[in-house]
């Protein structure tokens, strides 16, 4: 997917097949929302901006590793779920058949619930870094510091929804308490994107 031409990806996500679906479409969101940070981090450099020196290069060589992870994920989230489609295809013909097919669609869904619970780990690290680069952002970029978190933001909302619809077919309780702490962090990351996209706002409006 990463070596993929945009309107080859696009036109994929248009078609009738499994995947890629929303799980990779929220993975590149915080995949496009790091890059947004790394972007107006790499303009907030120079003699102007000397005393934030370690603080930018911290925020470029991070959004660098976060906007490599996204992309595996999103790599990732289209391998779970054609998984998940391989399995429910599955004979059920014979008790056997039965008992197999719905020990494979569980492992399944578990494992298209992972992508999804690490990309709202990202989007909070996303927002986070976006928060710290605000106050000291080049002001001629500090738009893109409201567009990464709104991105990251549709990351992080995208994923809630993708573990929530298999969330009650996941029979281990140990799991289904993970993925549940890690919807439960969306409300926060949603608040305070919110409250950095007002911040720039209030910059930009004068």
């Amino acid at each position: 997917m990463r070596d993929e031409k945009i309107g080859e990806y696009l036109a994929r996500l248009a078609d009738r097949v499994p995947a890629p679906g929303g799980g990779a479409a929220a993975a590149l969101h915080v995949a496009q929302a790091t890059a947004l940070l790394g972007m107006v981090a790499r303009y907030t450099t120079g003699e102007q901006y000397t005393e934030h020196a370690t603080s930018i290069a911290e925020v470029i060589s991070l959004t660098d590793e976060l906007r490599a992870m996204a992309l595996r994920l999103a790599e990732a989230d289209a391998a779970a779920f054609t998984a998940v489609t391989e399995a429910y295809k599955l004979p059920r013909e014979t008790a056997r058949e039965v008992s197999d097919r719905s020990a494979t669609v569980a492992v399944a869904l578990v494992g298209a619930a992972k992508p999804p619970a690490e990309v709202i780990v990202l989007a909070s690290a996303c927002v986070e870094l976006a928060e710290k680069l605000l106050p000291i952002a080049n002001r001629t970029v500090i738009t893109d510091v409201a567009a990464a978190v709104e991105a990251a933001r549709a990351a992080a909302t995208t994923s809630r929804v993708n573990i929530e619809v298999n969330l009650n077919s996941i029979r281990d309780e140990q799991v289904r308490a993970e993925l549940a702490a890690q919807t439960a962090r969306v409300d926060d990351i949603t608040t305070r994107a919110d409250e950095v996209t007002k911040a720039v706002r209030a910059v930009v409006t004068g």
